[in-house]
């Protein structure tokens, strides 16, 4: 008999999965030198994030004002805000395969999924994937894996710790345990999008959906969703009393009913303010929240969550409340099955590495909603921008153990600084660990109006009361002066990106939604924004031996916030000259055309 084609990858480093933070963990490594696979099971990347399912990215920032997520987050929220302003799940689909398959250094395999490792002793050696496009089997070598899959699909192949369902109060002593330890889990939702139109749209449902007469029926689940953009249909939940990996796709059967017959009631029966809104699309593959957590030599806690905890390897961190969904989801009453618990939290807590690799597999990390946590600190960190930063944070770890040849538990026990400083450095927020200042830049003289000495206190941020940050006006310039003449190869500048979401042009019911799912009337003929307070024109100077200035870098349509770039001269100063922002007349007086506001500007040696 014949068999299939079988390629064989050798790479440094595998991520396994690529929503959210598989994405970021692969580009993390990639972008700091380590040939990186990604492999994924679906068509498009992005996760929960993705077309496929459509939920928006929350975070810490989403709960806690000023802790917005950071680094590549904010690299590609920026992007999509500035190339995607309808928030199209088509641009923003390409704009993430952008990200991935045009980064030097990976080699995406989509549509393959995962299912075979390995082993030699502790260590994976190779996993194998099935890519359904090609028929083909791909097997990846490489020296560390990383799972991000979310169902922890490397658990069962290399027989790496894991724990699943709901802790017993006894265990961690956490005040939301139970009495008694239960297998079980959130469930998994399916999205719908829909279009507020000018005139009224009939709807039939399909014959097998669910015929849901009344709100009893539909156990009273709330109806607010149109008339309130910030919600939605979360609570067509089920699974969570199920395998949410083995029983996915009976629980699809189940949600699919459910969503088409919730539809109808919203059309059919009763008035819900639906007369003129059209079901535009729905889900076919679930969204997940919980199955398989890996455990690493540290679990995190609600104690930890709830008392803002800070690590010596702290290396991302969550913000986001204890959000813990019951499991018996859409058939319990009311707002019941969405939430058993629900506390906002007021500070940032840290993750420390040590809950980000297998205490039993030598060459294993992992990120996103298979953490190293119990089922209550699970429910805050599982949200998709926290799971962002643990990928970033997974990537760059892995690059330094790489470098040293290490495994994570070595690299972190000897080199968790120089983990940390490079996620700082790449515009990581680490809430307890300050950034390191270039001794270079210590040494300078700064001048100019306000007080630039904030460009290097190493917080790059609003955050615990303080602005951090440098206002100023636009045209003058901001000079860096050294003792002596000095080789300069590189500057590093952040400036405000608005983490806040507060001074945006466009849809102001809609600003803090990055992919709405509810298209009301008043969007068809407005834009969702991009932070008007982004410095778009600069241009940094060299002083030239007769005291004239020289542009080495000059940005006329800068839309980042984190920004690089080379100067390779020598020179006794080096000058910043903020030239204009993205303004508009509407945030004249709080912005404006006269006004700037940075929170780093360094330059390299």
């Amino acid at each position: 008999m014949g068999e299939l084609k079988h390629n064989i990858i050798e790479t440094e480093f595998c991520v396994v999965g690529g929503g959210m933070a598989g994405m970021l963990a692969a580009i993390s490594a990639a972008r700091h030198g380590v040939k990186t696979v990604l492999m994924h099971d679906r068509p498009v990347l992005g996760g929960n994030a993705s077309s496929e399912i459509r939920m928006w990215i929350s975070g810490a920032g989403t709960r806690v004002p000023y802790l917005q997520e950071t680094g590549i987050m904010e690299e590609i929220a920026l992007e999509n805000m500035y190339r995607n302003p309808s928030r199209n799940y088509t641009t923003w689909d390409a704009l993430l395969y952008e990200k991935v398959r045009f980064e030097p250094n990976i080699t995406l395999l989509l549509n393959c999924a995962c299912c075979q490792a390995k082993m030699d002793g502790d260590k994976i050696m190779e996993v194998t994937g099935f890519q359904l496009t090609t028929y083909t089997w791909q097997t990846v070598r490489a020296k560390l894996f990383a799972d991000c899959s979310g169902d922890s699909i490397l658990a069962p192949l290399s027989d790496a710790e894991t724990r699943v369902g709901r802790e017993a109060k006894t265990e961690f002593n956490e005040e939301f345990g139970l009495d008694k330890a239960d297998p079980y889990t959130m469930g998994m939702s399916l999205m719908l999008q829909c279009r507020e139109t000018d005139h009224p749209v009939t709807y039939t449902p399909p014959p097998w959906a669910y015929d849901f007469k009344t709100d009893e029926e539909m156990n009273n689940k709330p109806h607010t969703m149109l008339q309130d953009l910030n919600t939605n249909f979360y609570w067509i939940e089920l699974g969570g009393l199920q395998d949410t990996i083995h029983d996915t796709e009976t629980v699809r059967d189940e949600l699919l009913k459910i969503a088409f017959g919730c539809w109808d009631h919203m059309k059919n029966h009763g008035d819900h303010g639906a007369e003129n809104w059209e079901l535009e699309w729905v889900g076919f593959l679930p969204g997940k929240r919980e199955s398989l957590r890996y455990v690493g030599d540290y679990t995190l806690t609600q104690n930890d969550v709830e008392r803002g905890a800070a690590f010596d390897d702290e290396v991302a961190y969550g913000g986001w409340q204890i959000d813990n969904h019951l499991p018996g989801g859409f058939f319990m009453n009311g707002h019941e099955g969405g939430h058993l618990l629900k506390r906002r939290l007021t500070e940032a807590y840290g993750i420390p590495f040590r809950s980000l690799y297998s205490r039993n597999v030598s060459n294993l990390l992992f990120a996103g909603r298979n953490l190293s946590a119990s089922h209550i600190a699970f429910a805050s960190a599982r949200v998709m921008g926290t799971c962002g930063i643990m990928g970033q944070a997974v990537g760059t770890a892995a690059s330094v153990a790489i470098k040293y040849g290490l495994n994570p538990r070595e690299t972190g026990k000897q080199h968790i600084r120089e983990i940390q400083d490079l996620l700082l450095d790449d515009d990581c927020f680490l809430p307890h660990v300050p950034r390191s200042i270039p001794q270079i830049c210590k040494d300078a003289e700064w001048s100019s109006t306000g007080n630039p000495a904030s460009l290097i206190n190493g917080i790059d941020r609003v955050y615990d009361g303080n602005d951090n940050g440098y206002f100023g006006k636009l045209n003058i310039p901001i000079v860096c002066t050294f003792p002596e003449k000095r080789r300069i190869s590189s500057f590093r500048l952040v400036v405000d990106s608005d983490l806040d979401r507060e001074y945006m042009e466009g849809n102001p019911n809609l600003m803090k939604i990055p992919m709405p799912l509810f298209f009301a009337a008043s969007y068809e003929h407005t834009t969702f924004g991009f932070p008007t307070c982004v410095l778009k024109e600069f241009t940094i100077d060299v002083q030239e031996d007769d005291g004239s200035w020289r542009t080495v870098f000059e940005a006329t349509d800068n839309i980042q916030r984190l920004i690089r770039g080379e100067i390779d001269a020598e020179t006794r100063a080096v000058r910043l000259v903020p030239k204009a922002t993205w303004h508009s007349s509407r945030l004249y007086h709080t912005y404006g055309s006269g006004k700037c506001h940075i929170f780093a500007f360094e330059v390299r040696s």
